[in-house]
């Protein structure tokens, strides 16, 4: 079995994945300074379920701190390397953006810096839907170009994808990067709208339905996106020997390096997840109605056929049981 280094662990998508690969009998390092973005309790009881296996074990370190980071590859040996660390959340880099910088971008280096002098298999990182941006073609291609990014949170995103296939190209490290699409479920993150309007709902408090309900999202329910996670993991990127330099992919290249979208390829209108939710709660919401925030987006939608093509997965949980999941879960965490 690897030994595969998940930073982010502490983390709504890297805890699910950190237990997906201990269930299978990796050996999991996971790596996670549990800062205050949002609910650090959350993340401990996540840190301690990880902790009940012999497989797991937790490093707190900064991402950003270079010479942390470089002693931890110094020490350890990975196969696998999953970046899901980051400073998350689009609203939040209108006011904070130098936490995206520090994280995102000076972490990242350090990752990729990590994987390069220690021969790291093959690097897998978290990119975002949101790196898209202003682009109107439904659905979102990985052969799209992404050049109009409309918040920093996405700006970081894109530099990652960049940096990576830089690395790819120069050192010929293999690198993934997913575009995931709007993650939600169990143990998911409190700042997400499904968690924001199911603690309002239950607390009698009226929800914000942005852009007056005129939004549709991808929702990927967390396990799917675990799925592909591993099974892209498993697939160590290599050059695309198609790749042409007058026509360029930029989904591929010469060089070991791919990116794929992780979405359930069915948008659902942001009206019809409030009404699946109310179902859900046996409650309904009372609704302020108001513009569109900035940095958002109206709509998103993932083409999947890369990742179909290449690791033979397609996320396929409906929102109406994804939803029922999330509640019940909530339910038994918050006894609500």
């Amino acid at each position: 079995m690897a030994r595969i280094l998940v930073t982010g662990a502490a983390g709504f998508i890297g805890f699910t994945l950190s237990r997906r690969l201990i269930a299978r009998g990796d050996t999991v390092v996971g790596l996670d300074i549990v800062n205050d973005y949002y609910d650090v309790v959350l993340k401990e009881n996540r840190l301690k379920m990880l902790g009940e296996s012999d497989l797991f074990t937790h490093v707190r370190i900064d991402l950003a701190d270079r010479e942390a980071m470089a002693e931890l590859f110094r020490n350890e040996s990975f196969d696998i390397v999953v970046n899901l660390a980051a400073q998350a959340g689009v609203r939040y880099s209108l006011t904070n953006p130098h936490a995206y910088i520090d994280s995102n971008v000076q972490g990242f280096v350090n990752i990729l810096e990590g994987c390069r002098h220690s021969k790291v298999g093959h690097l897998v990182y978290a990119s975002s839907s949101s790196v898209y941006g202003s682009n109107a073609s439904m659905p979102f291609s990985v052969h799209d170009n992404i050049d109009h990014p409309v918040s920093l949170y996405a700006a970081t995103k894109k530099a990652n994808e960049l940096m990576a296939h830089t690395y790819s190209h120069l050192y010929g490290l293999p690198t993934t990067g997913l575009r995931f699409f709007t993650v939600y479920g169990p143990w998911g993150r409190p700042d997400m709208a499904l968690f924001l309007f199911t603690d309002a709902i239950l607390s009698g408090r009226p929800i914000n339905v942005f852009n007056y309900g005129k939004m549709s999202r991808d929702f990927t329910y967390v396990d799917d996106i675990v799925e592909g996670i591993i099974r892209v993991a498993d697939n160590t990127a290599t050059p695309n020997k198609d790749w042409s330099g007058a026509t360029p992919d930029p989904a591929t290249s010469s060089a070991p390096y791919r990116v794929y979208n992780i979405g359930n390829n069915q948008p659902v209108e942001l009206m019809y997840m409030i009404e699946t939710l109310e179902d859900c709660l046996g409650m309904k919401a009372e609704k302020n109605m108001m513009p569109i925030q900035p940095g958002d987006v109206p709509a998103t939608w993932a083409d999947v056929d890369a990742l179909i093509e290449d690791v033979d997965f397609k996320p396929a949980t409906s929102i109406e049981t994804g939803i029922a999941r999330f509640v019940e879960w909530y339910r038994d965490y918050y006894k609500r």
